[in-house]
């Protein structure tokens, strides 16, 4: 599993025209689904992502975690993070999980993020989303298990 993690001013993801999850403060987690990937990854990842110390003290040191800071998360479904990128000049998908098992993981990763009492919006799975980002820095990290 994996989990791209920007650190954010705000942002958004939009199907359709409709806002469907909107953040302030916070981190956009773009999260990938893998075939071996099960629950146990899934908290794990998520509690490391909600530990991560990536916000600023007051001191300006990057020695806060998204909780800490009072920030929120917002958690968007992307397959392609999974992609094969290793031979030609196009990417292979057959490392990602099948789409009911990516979703069901998806959507057990964020409620285990609002199980850890921390404000949580999510995409729409496997629909053409548009997402809106200020990343803050920028700071970006990608975090596997």
């Amino acid at each position: 599993m994996i989990a791209l993690i920007q650190r954010a001013l705000n942002a958004s993801v939009t199907v359709s025209g409709e806002t469907v999850g909107e953040i302030g403060p916070g981190l956009l987690i773009l999260l990938g689904v893998e075939q071996e990937d099960d629950e146990q990854k899934a908290q794990r990842l998520c509690e490391k992502v909600l530990s991560y110390r990536i916000f600023s003290d007051e001191n300006g040191k990057m020695n806060l975690n998204v909780q800490q800071a009072g920030g929120s998360v917002l958690v968007v479904s992307q397959f392609t993070l999974a992609a094969d990128t290793q031979k030609g000049n196009r990417p292979g998908f057959s490392r990602g999980a099948e789409p009911g098992e990516a979703n069901r993981l998806y959507e057990y990763f964020a409620d285990h993020c609002r199980k850890q009492g921390v404000a949580t919006e999510t995409g729409r799975f496997a629909a053409d989303m548009q997402v809106a980002l200020v990343n803050d820095g920028p700071v970006t990290f990608w975090l596997q298990v």
